[in-house]
């Protein structure tokens, strides 16, 4: 198969995960599977509920229990979350190091790192331990400068015009 690439998409816009997800898609269609491990956003998204019924192709994972953003958690339930968001970093790891799939989202990951939840260093660790016939994309509002030289391809989302009702997309 050759070579699959580590993919950073980020920015202020909207499209990131969609981006990310177009490409899952792309790998259903060539026969390929994916596995979307989401963090930090809220388990009602009509897209990820609509995406579950992709598998096996697609599959998607959320390690965090709360039904809301993880930013409206109280700090007890944010203990908790974290220590659900790393059990889904660990999960990351073993999908990786077993070559369980073609393409591997980490979806709002670069999040963990803005919370703290996670460190540069950890999430770099990941991305080395990416077999080369494993495809990786990797979203989230901020990137350190520090994964420009782990990626193959970045692409920074931001909006020109924002229409701010989500229903007239």
């Amino acid at each position: 198969m050759g070579k699959r690439l580590v993919r950073i998409y980020y920015g202020d816009g909207k499209g990131k995960t969609t981006a990310a997800l177009g490409l899952a898609l792309k790998e259903a269609s060539q026969g390929n599977s994916s596995i979307v491990i989401q963090c930090l956003k809220n388990k009602n998204d009509a897209e990820f509920c609509f995406l579950q019924k992709l598998e096996p192709e697609i599959k998607l994972f959320r390690f965090e229990k709360s039904e809301g953003y993880f930013e409206e958690l109280s700090e007890e339930e944010k203990k908790e979350e974290i220590i659900n968001i790393k059990n889904g970093m660990n999960f990351a790891r073993k999908v990786l190091a077993t070559g369980s799939c073609d393409l591997l989202i980490l979806d709002e990951v670069l999040g963990l790192i803005d919370k703290g939840i996670i460190t540069i260093e950890e999430l770099k660790a990941i991305i080395d331990m990416k077999p080369e016939e494993t495809g990786l994309v990797i979203t989230g509002r901020n990137m350190s400068d520090e994964l420009i030289d782990y990626a193959d391809e970045i692409f920074k989302i931001e909006a020109i015009k924002n229409y701010v009702d989500n229903e007239n997309l």
